[in-house]
This record gives C-alpha cells, sequence and structure tokens, in this order.
C-alpha cells in the first residue's frame, strides 16, 4: 500500500481530501504545517490562527483514524514567502504569498520532508486536477468546480512537483466537499474558509507591513502633476485602488483610483476612473514558467490575468530568456507589476509569468 502526506490546514478541503485519500487505500500521515510564530512574545501580530487550527487538523485525523503530526516551517516561509512579500511591496510591487506558499513550501520544502518519509505523494485540498499524459508526463486541468478552480494557485510548480502531487478533491464540488463533510461528522464542516493571506488571520496587509516598512510620507499627483493629497507611504496601496486615497473628487460620479507608484519621487500617481488610464493591452512578464513543455516562442493562448478573472486571448511572444510579451485581445484593468498571469490551453494550465 502507498503511503502520501497530506497537508491538513485545518479548513473542511483538506479534511475531506485526507479522508478521501485514506478511502482510496492509502496509508495517510497528515502534516499541519507551522508557518508563522503567532506568539506575542515573537510575534509582532499575536494574531496568527495556527493553534486553533492545528487542533482542528489534529482531531480530524484522530477522527479519520490517521497518523499526524506538527511540522515546523517557520524558518523556510520566513525565507520564501514573507521576506519576499515585505521585500516587493517595499519595491513598489504586489506579489502572491499563496503561490510563492505552493511553489516553495508546500510542494517543495514539505514535499521533500514527505519524501524523506517514505511518502509516495503530496496530498492537498486544492481544487485542481491531475491528468496523465500518453507520453507518462503529467498536466494540471480545471476540477470539476469550475467556480473554485485553483490551478490559477499552482502556475509556478514544475514537472517533477506535479508527478508528486494529488487532489483528492478534484472532482467534487464545494458543495459536495461539505455535505460529504456533515455526513462523515467532520468537525470542519461548517467552517468557514479562510480568506486573505494565510498567516495574518484577522491583520491587514497595511498593519503587518507596517511593522516592517516604515512610515515615508509622500505626495499623491494626478497626471498633470498637481498635487492632491498625502500618503503615508507607497506600500500602502495597490494599482487600481480606491478606497484610502481620502482625496475629495468633488463630484458624486468622479472617483480617484492609484494608477501608478513613482519610487524616487516618493509619489502616489491617481486618475479619474473614467479616464481609463488603468486599462492596457501589453504587457511584459519575466520568471515564466512551465508546467509540461515550455511555451512556443510565439503562439495565440488563453490566460487567467489574475486569480477568479475569465480567460482572456492573448499573443504570447518571447522576447529573451525567461521574458516576453503579452498583447490581450481586450484592455485589463489594473493588472500590477508582481502579480501573476497563468496560461492556459482551453482548461488545461500551461504556466505562468509575472507582470513586470
Amino acid at each position: 500500500m502507498d503511503k502520501i502526506t497530506v497537508a491538513m490546514s485545518g479548513g473542511v478541503d483538506s479534511s475531506v481530501a485526507a479522508l478521501l485519500a485514506k478511502r482510496s487505500g492509502y496509508e495517510v500521515h497528515g502534516v499541519y504545517m507551522r508557518t508563522w510564530h503567532g506568539d506575542d512574545a515573537v510575534s509582532p501580530l499575536g494574531d496568527c490562527p495556527w493553534k486553533r487550527d492545528s487542533e482542528d487538523a489534529q482531531r480530524i485525523a484522530e477522527q479519520i483514524g490517521i497518523d499526524f503530526s506538527i511540522v515546523n516551517m517557520i524558518d523556510s516561509y520566513e525565507r520564501f514567502v514573507v521576506k519576499p512579500l515585505i521585500e516587493g511591496y517595499r519595491n513598489g510591487i504586489t506579489p502572491n504569498p499563496d503561490i510563492l506558499c505552493n511553489q516553495f513550501i508546500k510542494f517543495g520544502a514539505l514535499a521533500e520532508i514527505a519524501k524523506a518519509n517514505g511518502s509516495q505523494g503530496m496530498g492537498t485540498g486544492h481544487y485542481a486536477k491531475k491528468r496523465k499524459n500518453a507520453n507518462g508526463t503529467f498536466d494540471l486541468v480545471e476540477p470539476k468546480d469550475k467556480n473554485k478552480d485553483q490551478t490559477y494557485f499552482l502556475a509556478y510548480l514544475n514537472q517533477q512537483r506535479i508527478q508528486f502531487a494529488t487532489f483528492p478533491i478534484a472532482d467534487l464540488t464545494k458543495k459536495e466537499v461539505r455535505e460529504l463533510a456533515e455526513r462523515e461528522g467532520l468537525v470542519t464542516a461548517k467552517k468557514k474558509d479562510s480568506q486573505g493571506i494565510c498567516f495574518l488571520g484577522k491583520v491587514s496587509i497595511q498593519d503587518f507591513l507596517g511593522h516592517y516598512i516604515p512610515k515615508k510620507p509622500g505626495n499623491i499627483v494626478n497626471g498633470e502633476g498637481k498635487i492632491l493629497g498625502q500618503h503615508k507611504g507607497l506600500h500602502n496601496f495597490t494599482i487600481g485602488q480606491r478606497h484610502g486615497l481620502n482625496i475629495p473628487s468633488n463630484s458624486d460620479y468622479d472617483f480617484y483610483v492609484v494608477i501608478g507608484k513613482d519610487l524616487e519621487r516618493n509619489e502616489l500617481k491617481v486618475a479619474f476612473e473614467r479616464e481609463k488610464k488603468l486599462y492596457n493591452n501589453i504587457f511584459r512578464i519575466h520568471n515564466l514558467s512551465h508546467t509540461n513543455e515550455e511555451l512556443p516562442e510565439r503562439c495565440a493562448i488563453l490566460c487567467r490575468p489574475r486569480y477568479r478573472d475569465p480567460y482572456q486571448e492573448i499573443y504570447f511572444e518571447k522576447t529573451s530568456p525567461g521574458e516576453a510579451i503579452i498583447e490581450f485581445k481586450r484592455p485589463q484593468r489594473a493588472l500590477s507589476s508582481g502579480q501573476v498571469v497563468a496560461f492556459h490551453e482551453s482548461a488545461h494550465l500551461l504556466g505562468g509569468g509575472i507582470y513586470l
């Protein structure tokens, strides 16, 4: 009987994933990853829900009768997720910590621990489906629940990591996952899904960043360079944001949105939404990834510009190793440097890139 490790977050999806893995005949070892301090003595936040979540994961493991352990991933998580997140915002970009976590932690460092412990696979509660090809390689495709499709967050998994991965809830909808959890009496059946960045709990990203990035007040300016107000730090804003600017538009139907950041001048650039300055067709991307074969030098493909965005038609042209230009058939609003674009061929994930 094969042994697999299942990452258990203390939520309903990973709970059902562990249950289904056991029902499939695997010897299952459940693990909870501790990724943040969460203790007042060592954490600026003191609000990380890891203790409650780890207890829920352990209770589920006991309910379904599998081994369970807590794995300390704090150092790896700080190196590969937290520090890049902080430095990204410090440098004016918008990183995606969930994608970093999947690439370097869940299917990286944790998967290596699972292999060392004799596991033949790494299971998670992602809504994604793994498909084996005739040549022995594997692809990631949409799961049954298209509305919960999480393949976007797996765009940076390479073939080696995909081969080791397994997604037990791929053929269930979210509703079916909860119904199954309720029928089995799992304690996480009605637990709410976590929102936002996984280690922050109830703390906002602005409050978290404020502990690491000092306030640096500067001007808020429009396209003509006119000063409209003051900001307390560029890291508090993302492209397309309109809340928190505290700039009156003097109109019931106009409002300002962030259209850019000038790091040298420490200026936040804004414009009225009606000016359409947030819309562009052409974007440069870097850090290209591929889940199986590399993309051709030039091709017409589909992409998800962001998580939950509908598929968009693009023309892809590689400009140098690891870099490309993509041209959207339809202009896209507020795509920010540091965000990830996921490439697709129909429902089949091809890889991704990061907006420059």
